[in-house]
């Protein structure tokens, strides 16, 4: 397999190997949003919670989307990605039409005016981060891949088949540990 870490970047998927059990990360898909000598800053698409937007944070009354876990880190924070950059100030694109942050009162009033729709943004608390060299001291461990990100996935509610299919979308080798079940043992 190549050098996964040197295809790490902003925009890119980082995706659990099938053998990384610890529990916050297993199977997960994690759109990097921020790589950089000091670090690195993702959040995991595939962790829907049990309650929506609307039930959890002030000023989101009409948001009936679920609630992402983003990560372990500070999941008393609140982050979102979006699709309108061209709408909300202080966004920062991280692939082309999808946005990262920006102004919370800003995204309210488009929200509650709709102006945007509730489908052109996912909110998430809390962040998966790593200081500068531990993410690639996981990677020489074997505990990632990395991947091609889209806005589609990005949006997309299929929580269930996201890791088997950002996977199986490497090709070559990568299809058989897309199929491996979670827990071998047990087959």
């Amino acid at each position: 397999m190549v050098n996964e870490f040197e295809n790490l970047k902003a925009g890119k998927l980082l995706l659990a190997s099938a053998n990384l059990l610890e529990s916050s990360f297993k199977r997960t898909v994690l759109l990097m949003c921020e790589h950089n000598e000091k670090g690195s800053l993702g959040f995991i698409l595939n962790r829907p919670m049990e309650f929506k937007v609307c039930e959890a944070i002030a000023g989101f009354e009409d948001i009936e989307e679920l609630l992402h876990m983003g990560g372990p880190v500070q999941v008393d924070t609140v982050h979102f990605l979006h699709s309108r950059g061209d709408l909300i100030e202080d966004s920062l694109e991280i692939l082309p039409g999808l946005f990262w942050g920006g102004d919370k009162n800003e995204l309210s009033y488009l929200l509650n005016t709709g102006i945007m729709m509730p489908s052109e943004i996912r909110f998430f608390l809390g962040y998966a981060g790593w200081t500068a060299g531990q993410l690639e001291a996981e990677f020489d461990e074997g505990s990632w891949y990395t991947a091609d990100a889209s806005k589609e996935l990005i949006f997309s509610d299929a929580y269930e088949r996201m890791w088997s299919r950002s996977v199986r979308s490497k090709g070559g080798e990568y299809q058989i540990v897309a199929n491996a079940p979670e827990l071998p043992g047990l087959n």
